[in-house]
């Protein structure tokens, strides 16, 4: 079944839900569909629901007896029915939409299903029992019944430990934001630096175009002037958007020590101890918070690349670590109109610092991932794609933003080690730190560095030195251009 004309790239996300509502083996099925808000979910699946003449219920906030009086309804007037369903509880309601399915396969989407459960908690397992394996109302019934959600660890845990839903799911699929490239041709950007710039914000999330009117930078000469009105403006939606998905993705009931937390790894503190310094807290008392924030989709852990034990965190979503960084610290000066553009020309440095720098260093080792033809780093399968600091003294230390590694045998093979700048042009300087980096790891470590190449990430240029040692096979350069289209 072809994907609706209005839907745009998620070719695999609709093939996967098109084979699970399609499947036409006898017995009720369930599904899983989850990813942060704004990313397209409730459109697929109102989509699926509609190409496939199925049930599509949007839950609001509501109690139970609210909401199953809407469910009641909305299956009655599927059925051509004169008058609602009644549904006296949840029991009812599940077997009411089993039996939809008994002529055929039928999709019904309950979507926003965290406001079910956070109305009536037993509800995973009364859908547990009802999908019970020998349960005749189970077996007698085609109904393909997807759970969606926002809430990340409220829809994770369904299916975790001892979860009543473990086990009895055959679709479990995350809807993630566009990767950088789909971005850029979704915004219809053609000019690369500002797909850079306007990605640094905005991120992969695909509502956010519609939330300015697809109000969008010209060029990278645009830019300031398109932050100032469509990102620091008061009057836009998107101004509120970093505080709208902490207070509704994040139930936390002192947000304090999380806002803390977040706003000190917007400052470039990413490990356990500088997170906890830079709140004021031992490393012990953090430890909770930040798998609340990890968990939530708000962070992520990333383990170092060289040394066991040293993760670092990151904000995930850019439109969060932007408000950390740029926003929050003169939220209250940005709420007197007119003053967006002058507070931009002053929050600058800060945007190149803390959000620019490290998330093009995120776009460099998801190309190295998802990109890079493995040839480029003398193999035939990259494996991992990482990052790490390797510490060679008291007051040297080498930063790698790329660590690109191959299966590993006996010696786990190390492809190449890389460094990534936004506002720099790169030369021999470079490169020579790189290569002082690889004697490090050779003379210290049991990495296969047989083929380990260096790799010069940036996009301000190379000088005619560097391009010449790369002519040589000496370094691998990856500018704006190669990122987005090279490989």
């Amino acid at each position: 079944m072809p994907r609706p004309a209005d839907m745009f790239d998620r070719t695999w996300e609709w093939g996967q839900l098109i084979q699970f509502a399609r499947d036409d083996t006898p017995g009720a099925t369930l599904g899983l569909v989850y990813g942060r808000r704004r990313q397209g979910k409730s459109f697929l699946l109102d989509a699926l629901a509609e190409s496939t003449t199925g049930l599509y219920l949007e839950a609001t906030r509501d109690v139970e007896t609210r909401t199953l009086t809407r469910l009641g309804v909305q299956i009655g007037q599927f059925l051509g029915s004169p008058a609602p369903l009644t549904l006296p509880d949840w029991e009812a309601a599940i077997d009411a939409l089993l039996a939809l399915g008994r002529r055929r396969p039928l999709t019904v989407v309950l979507d926003e299903f965290p406001y079910l459960l956070a109305a009536s908690p037993p509800l995973a397992s009364v859908i547990q029992s009802a999908y019970g394996p020998r349960r005749p109302q189970r077996l007698e019934s085609q109904t393909r019944l997807i759970l969606c959600g926002s809430a990340l660890s409220v829809m994770r845990n369904l299916m975790t430990g001892q979860a009543p839903l473990r086990g009895r799911a055959s679709l479990e699929l995350q809807v993630d934001p566009f990767d950088y490239r789909t971005a850029r041709e979704f915004w219809n950007i053609t000019d690369v630096r500002t797909a850079v710039l306007v990605h640094a914000i905005c991120g992969g999330t695909p509502a956010y175009r519609d939330l300015i009117r697809s109000d969008i930078p010209g060029g990278p000469e645009n830019f300031d002037a398109w932050v100032a009105r469509a990102v620091l403006n008061p009057a836009s939606p998107l101004h509120r958007e970093a505080r709208y998905l902490f207070s509704e993705d994040l139930d936390v009931r002192e947000p304090l020590i999380y806002h803390s937390i977040l706003a000190t790894v917007a400052d470039g503190e990413t490990t356990r101890g500088k997170i906890a310094s830079g709140i004021g807290r031992k490393t012990t008392d953090i430890g909770q918070a930040l798998q609340v924030l990890e968990d939530t989709g708000f962070l992520t852990k990333n383990e170092d690349a060289f040394a066991q034990r040293k993760p670092t965190w990151h904000i995930a979503d850019p439109i969060m670590a932007f408000h950390y960084a740029v926003t929050r610290p003169v939220w209250q000066r940005l709420q007197r109109p007119g003053r967006a553009e002058e507070i931009w020309a002053q929050r600058q440095s800060t945007f190149a610092a803390q959000v620019l720098g490290p998330h093009f260093e995120h776009l460099c080792r998801q190309w190295a991932r998802e990109f890079a033809d493995p040839a480029t780093f003398r193999a035939e399968t990259i494996a991992e794609v990482s990052q790490g600091v390797l510490h060679a003294g008291r007051n040297a230390s080498y930063e790698i933003d790329v660590a690109v590694f191959g299966p590993g045998g006996k010696h786990r093979r190390l492809l190449s080690i890389g460094e990534a700048k936004w506002g720099e042009v790169m030369g021999t300087a470079h490169l020579a730190r790189l290569r002082e980096a690889m004697t490090w790891l050779a003379d210290r470590t049991t990495l296969d560095m047989s083929t380990t190449i260096p790799a010069c990430y940036s996009a301000a240029g190379f000088t005619s030195e560097l391009h010449a040692a790369a002519a040589a096979g000496e370094v691998v350069l990856v500018d704006l251009n190669r990122l987005y289209h090279g490989a």
